[in-house]
């Protein structure tokens, strides 16, 4: 990770001031950089000795950062990873331009890489995540969302990405077509784990922790599965609660919601799914050779829904 920072600093670069201001302000912010670690557990569980795999972690991190950039906006957010947002402190439209900068740049370093394959893997990822995007907005302030529908948006939104990650990182080290598919298989269904974490700390995590405001899915009128799990289930006053509050986007009932979603399970129904998407993500890579790296990538399955933040 430190050969993938180094790249990161050297590829942000810009004669433009405020593209490197705000390009270092998000990068410097640190995050789990899961995606990017993705990149290179399962090169190295390949025993890939070149140096590619770097390039391809900076490229996943800057088009991960741009989507954050974007959804930011999208969003109205003020805080992520514990600090104002970059639309927060530098405005809208630089945000988005700074997003398109990183897009692009993304896109110049995988010609550098001269695969095909892996240019293939990327600009179909980058696609179906700006997909998610519009999905995901056209969901916005609909309380009728289906869980089917729902997890379409987190397979494109989020485990593209991820399921991206790790097919390149398995593709770079020669791995045949089978353990490439297996690569995604792992990738997709973490990705989907976390992000169903994501939703269940969004009610019951705090702000500390979680680095973004509690109840922003809330505000932002986003059904996401604990409020859809109540709706399914819940009394009908429950459910009108419900509805009023993704229609209108209130947060001020958050606290009558948190209740009524603890109550009637929804958590712990979000919190299941994510760990039955964690152990296909085991299961993926369970004829893998054992080494160090296949062993970190399952601990990562257990870290995805066992974490606070």
């Amino acid at each position: 990770m430190d050969e993938v920072n180094q790249v990161i600093r050297n590829k942000l670069h810009s004669e433009v001031a405020l593209v490197n201001q705000i390009a270092e302000y998000i990068i410097s912010a640190g995050g789990k950089r899961i995606r990017p670690v993705l990149v290179l557990l399962v090169a190295n569980a390949f025993q890939y000795k070149g140096k590619h795999h770097h390039e391809l972690a900076a490229i996943v991190e800057f088009i991960h950062t741009a989507t954050l950039l974007h959804d930011d906006v999208v969003d109205e957010s003020s805080m992520r990873r514990g600090r104002k947002t970059a639309n927060a402190l530098f405005g809208n439209a630089a945000s988005v331009l700074v997003g398109d900068f990183l897009y692009s740049r993304a896109f110049q370093m995988m010609v550098s890489i001269n695969s095909m394959q892996i240019m293939q893997i990327l600009a179909d990822a980058t696609n179906v995540i700006a997909e998610g995007e519009v999905l995901q907005l056209l969901n916005m302030h609909d309380p009728d969302v289906t869980e089917e529908r729902y997890l379409q948006v987190i397979r494109s939104k989020t485990a593209k990405l991820f399921e991206a990650a790790a097919e390149i990182g398995a593709l770079i080290a020669g791995a045949n077509q089978a353990e490439i598919e297996a690569a995604g298989e792992y990738g997709r269904s973490l990705g989907t784990a976390f992000q169903l974490i994501d939703d269940v700390l969004d009610y019951s995590g705090n702000a500390e922790d979680i680095g973004k405001n509690v109840g922003d899915d809330l505000r932002e009128g986003k059904p996401t599965l604990p409020l859809i799990y109540l709706m399914k289930n819940g009394s009908a006053e429950e459910r009108d609660l419900v509805r009023a509050c993704i229609e209108n986007g209130d947060e001020s009932k958050f606290d009558a919601i948190l209740d009524a979603i603890t109550k009637s399970g929804a958590l712990a129904y979000t919190q299941s799914e994510a760990v039955k998407a964690a152990e296909r993500a085991a299961t993926a890579i369970a004829d893998w050779p054992d080494n160090q790296y296949k062993q970190a990538m399952v601990k990562l399955c257990a870290f995805a829904v066992g974490r606070n933040h």
